[in-house]
């Protein structure tokens, strides 16, 4: 009979560590949370010092019976639920909840599903850490005071289904600033003057961009400037004028944390936060590889420390070391622009095992997944290895007065390249075969001026917004990929091509939060908001205090804002599509399965049609347009409008010309 009972939050975990600790443990799964505030009701008494009402969630009811007849049989229980707030806030919720004897308790926390680390962590086995569960009641309490007294404002002013919340609002509300700032913008117009020169030696030319004359740099702004230079230069003899040549390192990137994995993964895999985030939770709580069982292939994957384990830094240099040199082997950079907080106990995202490659798991891994795990791979090797160094040749070509400028570069030793490239830079450096000489000539082969406009800042992706968030304070690892989600659920935002624009629903809502709160949708609030939290977790700050100085003011501008508001009419989208039967243009609806078109002329014309997303791209067998179709089980495919008449079906986004591909199932 089992004498122990190790309680995780994930049925995925229960297989793996039983496996790790043998027939005296019994482990069970709590599936996340067990109690939570009321879904009926704010849950938080006001009148008796903001107490929080905890209620068992509707159908636990069943699983936490299981758990407590297996509790009363053990000799001890050990919560093992995740190394967050919100893991610990579980724990304390389940010894509640099953009504354990805080005698028999130990809360062990670990960072990897590891045998070395879970047998480790029940060494370390300590009581659950209040200060942690009151940082998590806190926000908790915060975020729902906003959102039970706030919501039905919304709901009664401009339309149900709507919300509002701390992280959220202050969110909605950076995204809508971008968008004002681009609508305000003013293109300048700029030129350019290029000048494509045979260097001596050379058996192409090179592309010079003009650099200025002989009192230095000049910025070239009007026709007339690129006019009178080119008259100038027209009688001019090209020589080279100077060469300079410098060496440079470029440093090795810091392993993830939670933001920084979902940016990249943005960035290079086209992942959105939130897939981004489930993939992680696979690969956290164990994939099944063939001939070991299931297994878990990195860390914890809601952290924003960039700090490993000694272990995994004395493994990851043997690799280095065995694989590529010595010379490669480096050692992780502090990073100062991150301050040290609570969070910093746990370690970067990182592989568990260094030696096990992308390329020994590529076929027992579905592609996405594979992808994630070569990505955070990559980046933790990355991470411990040499910098790169390079050598940069620097030539400035001279013509009468004035002075033309091109950089060539030369790797002198790639270091961490070797294995991680982030090809972040999108300057196409020149390549020279031969030493260039001072005073030497240059012969110029063609001369060009290109006038350009000022572009405006560029709209939110959900990568930058995760990185302006961070920057700002707002949110911490775990609200960054629900925060997104929630806000395009609400369709206060829609993604087109990678970038957020905020719809018209969400300018109405923003306004209305910018006029009447705005203290929650105000940046610097927000953040100083989360470093109380901070401050609660860390035992310097009394968590019901920070709600006492919150709900009064909370609870007066809802008030006043009651009085004031009237009602806004938030108009449907209008499309571009006629209704067949009365002839009006169609708008854009939402029900339960997502977007369709919808005749205005409700009720008198009840017409709906199905709402495809095109991609701009025919279809290769019958010219229709191919649009973004979905599985039963939700994953997204690329088929043609025709279907199914046409059999046209890709699991990868098509570009125009691509050959036919059959889908391969018809059962998905």
């Amino acid at each position: 009979m089992a004498k122990y009972l190790v309680i995780v939050e994930s049925p995925a975990k229960v297989s793996t560590i039983r496996k790790f600790l043998g027939s005296s443990y019994e482990v069970m799964a709590s599936n996340g949370h067990v109690r939570d505030l009321p879904k009926s009701s704010m849950g938080i008494d006001v009148e008796n010092d903001y107490e929080p009402h905890y209620i068992t969630i509707r159908g636990k009811g069943e699983l936490l019976s299981g758990l407590r007849k297996a509790a009363k049989k053990a000799d001890k229980i050990y919560l093992a639920t995740d190394p967050d707030r919100e893991g610990e806030a579980i724990s304390w919720h389940l010894m509640y909840a099953l009504k354990l004897d805080e005698k028999k308790v130990y809360r062990i926390t670990f960072n990897e599903i590891t045998k070395n680390a879970v047998k480790e962590s029940l060494k370390h086995a300590r009581s659950i850490d209040m200060d942690r569960v009151d940082a998590q009641q806190a926000r908790r309490c915060l975020d729902r005071m906003v959102g039970y007294r706030i919501s039905p404002l919304l709901w009664a002013k401009v339309k149900g289904g709507l919300s509002a919340g701390r992280v959220q609002s202050a969110a909605l509300r950076i995204i809508c600033d971008k968008e004002a700032q681009i609508e305000a913008f003013v293109p300048q117009e700029y030129w350019s003057l290029e000048a494509d020169v045979k260097l001596p030696g050379e058996r192409k030319a090179v592309t010079a961009s003009y650099y200025g004359d002989e009192t230095g740099k000049v910025e070239l702004k009007r026709e007339e400037q690129i006019k009178a230079i080119e008259e100038e230069l027209a009688s001019e003899k090209y020589f080279i004028k100077s060469v300079k040549k410098s060496e440079h390192t470029r440093k090795a990137p810091l392993p993830f944390t939670t933001s920084t994995l979902q940016q990249e993964a943005g960035r290079v895999l086209n992942f959105s936060t939130q897939k981004t985030m489930r993939l992680a939770q696979q690969l956290y709580e164990g994939v099944s590889l063939k001939g070991e069982g299931t297994v878990a292939l990195i860390t914890y994957l809601r952290t924003d420390s960039t700090r490993i384990s000694q272990e995994a830094l004395e493994a990851a240099n043997a690799y280095v070391a065995g694989t590529y040199g010595a010379e490669y082997v480096g050692k992780i950079r502090e990073d100062h622009s991150r301050k040290q907080n609570v969070q910093d106990a746990h370690e970067a995202i990182r592989p568990t095992e260094a030696a096990r490659t992308p390329l020994q798991v590529k076929d027992l891994l579905p592609r996405d997944l594979f992808r994630l795990y070569q990505l955070i791979w990559r980046r933790f090797m990355a991470s411990v290895m040499k910098e790169s160094r390079y050598e940069t040749t620097t030539v400035k070509v001279g013509a009468g007065r004035h002075v033309f400028a091109l950089s060539a570069s030369r790797t002198i030793f790639d270091g961490f390249l070797a294995v991680y490239d982030p090809k972040e830079d999108k300057e196409n450096s020149v390549h020279l075969t031969r030493e260039v000489q001072e005073g030497s000539e240059a012969a110029l082969e063609a001369l060009r001026g290109e006038r350009y406009f000022t572009q405006p800042p560029a709209h939110f992706t959900e990568a930058s917004l995760v990185k302006t968030l961070e920057e700002l304070g707002i949110g911490r690892p775990s609200t960054y990929a629900p925060t997104i989600t929630l806000l395009l659920n609400r369709r206060y935002v829609t993604k087109e091509n990678k970038n957020l624009y905020v719809t018209e629903l969400g300018d109405v809502v923003n306004r209305l939060m910018v006029e009447n709160f705005p203290a929650i949708v105000d940046v610097n609030f927000t953040a100083a908001m989360e470093s109380l939290l901070d401050g609660v977790e860390e035992g310097e700050v009394e968590w019901k205090s920070v709600i006492r100085n919150f709900y009064p003011d909370l609870d007066q501008a809802v008030q006043e804002a009651e009085k004031k508001l009237e009602k806004v009419e938030v108009k449907d989208e209008v499309s571009d599509v006629p209704c067949e039967l009365c002839g009006r243009m169609m708008v854009y609806k939402y029900g339960p399965h997502g977007k369709f078109l919808a005749c205005p002329g409700f009720p008198e014309c009840r017409n709906t049609r199905p709402y495809y997303e095109k991609i701009g791209v025919k279809c290769p067998k019958c010219g229709g347009d191919v649009i973004v179709r979905k599985t039963r089980k939700g994953r997204r495919y690329y088929g043609c409008v025709n279907n199914p008449e046409c059999d046209y079906m890709v699991w990868q986004r098509p570009k125009e010309g691509e050959a036919p591909s059959v889908a391969q199932s018809s059962k998905e």
